[in-house]
């Protein structure tokens, strides 16, 4: 998790900013180039689910573990804006592939053993390795190393943290078989779920704004070179320990009360990261989001599991998708928007916008 997806997802976003500097790009290429991992991301995790439990699971493991260690690594090469779109893309399919078919792995393997809990230590993987991506970078800086040369350490690390992640879930057991699926019943897309999968695909957009240009937002105030690692690492720190947390809280206060209250501080945070004026501001809009996101995004999954009786398999491929839509065309617009109007303010209230939107969809759910 920390490989796959807080360097090989997330470690672009420190790098924004450099990358913008060294190749000329506008912050709309720049959006486009995570907009290309998302999209990625998505079609990755939907083929991935398709394998998940075949028996040959460890050989897809493998290669998707290579694959997002070289696609990172191709960041020390390749200068071209198409290049980036199609290695960015690739990167996306294989950090999904690692997601999905590892946590598959791992989680059927704490069933086993009767220790389920220790699933919220796996997902801290996501905040550890964005905190590892910053201090590879800043260490790669200190000693004067290009953008280039920032993407080769961490396609170092990424591969040195994949050959210690495969020594364990290379011991693992054999995917089980498949449950049988419910024979003629289709899945029925009710008002209440489509309800769900409509805020879980506006979390999407609204998170990811933040997450793909905070750097860049930083990056405009003063002491931004203190400030730029210090709020993605805050980012990483308050991420690892969120869904233990967000767990707990949805013990005490439901499941949906939960989701409603993370998703307002997230849109707290993002208006913060992208109205405040000042260095304080942005990094508490950056612990907002790293205290959120991942836990939005481990209770939204529970809340579609619940709804989804026999058909568990198709209503989260539906969640993947109408998130990965949401992902995918955050950057994007955000990247536009902020090119048109010399900010990031816009861009942020319409993410915050959509956040409360989905604040409202997710009211009244508990009873249906």
């Amino acid at each position: 998790m920390a490989a796959a997806v807080g360097i090989g997802r997330f470690a672009y976003t420190p790098l924004v900013p450099p990358m913008q500097d060294a190749l000329g790009w506008t912050v709309a290429q720049a959006g486009d180039v995570a907009s290309a991992n998302f999209l990625g991301y998505a079609i990755g995790a939907l083929v991935a689910a398709s394998v998940a439990h075949r028996p040959d699971r460890g050989r897809w493991i493998a290669a998707a573990f290579v694959a997002s260690a070289a696609t990172t690594l191709a960041g020390a090469t390749i200068e071209s804006f198409q290049a980036w779109l199609a290695v960015r893309l690739l990167a996306g399919g294989a950090s999904a592939f690692c997601l999905v078919l590892g946590t598959a792995a791992v989680i059927e393997c704490l069933a086993r053993r009767g220790e389920p809990q220790w699933g919220a230590l796996h997902f801290a993987g996501v905040g550890t390795g964005i905190v590892i991506s910053v201090l590879v970078i800043e260490l790669a800086r200190a000693a004067g190393a290009s953008m280039f040369a920032q993407w080769g350490a961490l396609g170092v690390a990424s591969a040195v943290l994949f050959a210690g992640a495969w020594v364990v879930v290379r011991t693992l057991p054999a995917a089980p078989p498949a449950a049988p699926r419910a024979a003629d019943a289709p899945a029925r897309a009710s008002a209440p779920l489509l309800r769900l999968i409509a805020a879980y695909g506006l979390f999407g957009f609204g998170y990811v704004v933040t997450a793909t240009f905070i750097v860049a937002i930083v990056r405009r105030l003063e002491h931004a070179a203190v400030f730029e690692p210090l709020t993605w690492i805050v980012v990483g720190l308050l991420a690892a320990p969120s869904i233990l947390v967000w767990q707990r809280v949805a013990q005490r206060l439901g499941l949906y009360a939960t989701l409603r209250l993370a998703f307002g501080l997230e849109a707290a945070g993002v208006l913060l990261a992208g109205f405040g004026s000042g260095p304080v501001a942005v990094v508490l809009g950056g612990a907002l989001l790293g205290g959120t996101f991942m836990g939005i995004t481990a209770l939204g999954l529970v809340a579609g599991r619940q709804r989804a009786g026999a058909h568990q398999d198709r209503v989260i491929g539906w969640m993947t998708a109408s998130f990965g839509l949401g992902q995918f065309l955050g950057p994007g617009i955000a990247g536009r928007l902020a090119q048109l109007t010399g900010g990031f303010e816009w861009p942020s209230a319409v993410a915050a916008a959509l956040l409360v939107v989905g604040i409202a969809l997710l009211r009244g759910l508990e009873q249906r």
